[in-house]
């Protein structure tokens, strides 16, 4: 029996919060969330998103829609896939690495965004040694799952300012308990795993599978069909 998923329901919304991430960090909002409340008039110069290196570990629908944005804020894209030459000749991709080569891609990008889904594979993947591998301006955003990251060691490189910040919609546990150490990180953009949350993402998900039940029913081929032994 065939199985499938909702890739591409949320996938706009999450590249959108992928973006809204790069452009927390890279104007600094939080400080000026900081000063506007203080009732402090204080300049300080800002970053360019242009000429910026993406990292996107995990390339299917989810860090498709991220590349798409960083190309049209003027970013660089390298995406860490596990078979590589399937972005042969993507225009949003400026180079595709095998995952054998997570930690240079780490190394290399100014924002790293996790898009990959969890599997055995994938659990832990981005692990204390990756995360130590990242440029101390570097920037973390997971759309994908939680556990895909190694947390306490994440949290670690966040509390110490090992790594400039955190964008993070997805967590290892959810929901974080009261008291969780990440909220009470200033270099971390919490988001309750709602950036998909648009005002019809239900309905969306609904249409999606209506559709794929009308196809099922008439003998068409499915979409989405999951690759049961890679688990997604």
């Amino acid at each position: 029996m065939p199985l499938t998923n909702r890739s591409g329901v949320y996938s706009r919304s999450l590249g959108e919060f992928v973006a809204a991430g790069v452009l927390f960090f890279a104007k600094d909002l939080h400080r000026m969330q900081r000063n506007q409340a203080a009732g402090r008039w204080e300049q300080f110069d800002v970053e360019m998103a242009r000429g910026k290196t993406m990292g996107i570990v995990g390339y299917g629908d989810i860090g498709r829609s991220a590349a798409h944005l960083a190309r049209a804020l003027g970013m660089r894209v390298i995406a860490l896939r596990r078979r590589p030459e399937q972005s042969r000749g993507d225009p949003l991709v400026d180079e595709a690495l095998g995952t054998d080569r997570l930690l240079e891609l780490m190394a290399r990008s100014d924002y790293v965004v996790v898009a990959a889904p969890l599997t055995p594979d994938t659990l832990g993947l981005v692990s204390a040694e990756a995360i130590a591998a990242m440029k101390p301006s570097g920037v973390m955003i997971n759309v994908g799952r939680g556990a895909v990251i190694d947390e306490p060691a994440l949290i670690d490189a966040l509390r110490h300012k090992r790594i400039r910040g955190a964008a993070l919609d997805v967590f290892a546990q959810e929901p974080l308990p009261a008291g969780h150490p990440m909220y009470g990180l200033d270099n971390l953009l919490l988001s309750p795993h709602c950036a998909d949350h648009t005002q019809t993402w239900i309905d969306d998900a609904m249409h999606f599978f209506t559709a794929n039940l009308k196809r099922f029913l008439s003998g068409e081929p499915l979409l989405n069909v999951v690759e049961k032994r890679l688990g997604y």
